[in-house]
């Protein structure tokens, strides 16, 4: 283990990757604090947003800056808007839905090194939006049979059909 040094970063071109029409700016990863978390700055458009799934190593949290969005845990879903504060725990299946045009909000994940598997599958931004072109591969339009296999080596899984209806019965398929 090594002494974490002070720094500061802001969202920029040099610390910002586009992933599945994602534009995602890293603030703090594992390799900053010997792997205690990792903070990003993140912007999605509706329709880009992950399957249900779960996490078998790490807690997020989120803290909305702009827009609204639907986080569905379990049974239970959450109306988020700009100044709220989301958590969600470690091995509870989860799912969100941007219901504004874009969402924008500070992503908070502990331990540290689950965005070391999204820093595998991005490339840089090309500009500090989130990207707009009509190819843009995102996780509705995708082959995921790759980035499923990237996600279970981090303790991710992807939820069935059948385990979305199961325990998350809210959320729309």
């Amino acid at each position: 283990m090594s002494t974490p040094k002070a720094y500061k970063r802001s969202p920029a071109l040099a610390n910002s990757t586009w992933y599945k029409g994602i534009l995602t700016s890293k603030m703090a990863g594992a390799s900053d604090n010997n792997r205690e978390f990792d903070v990003s700055v993140i912007k999605m458009r509706r329709g880009t947003e992950p399957p249900p799934h779960v996490h078998s190593r790490e807690d997020e949290l989120f803290y909305i800056l702009s827009g609204e969005m639907c986080v569905y845990v379990e049974s239970e879903v959450f109306k988020l808007t700009a100044g709220e504060y989301m958590f969600l725990p470690r091995g509870k299946p989860h799912a969100f839905s941007i219901t504004s045009d874009e969402g924008h909000w500070i992503c908070f994940i502990t331990p540290g090194g689950f965005f070391e598997a999204v820093g595998k599958m991005d490339v840089p931004a090309l500009k500090m939006e989130v990207p707009s072109d009509a190819d843009t591969a995102t996780y509705a339009n995708a082959d995921l049979t790759e980035t499923i296999k990237m996600f279970e080596q981090y303790g991710l899984r992807f939820l069935t059909a059948d385990e979305i209806r199961a325990v998350m019965p809210q959320y729309p398929l």
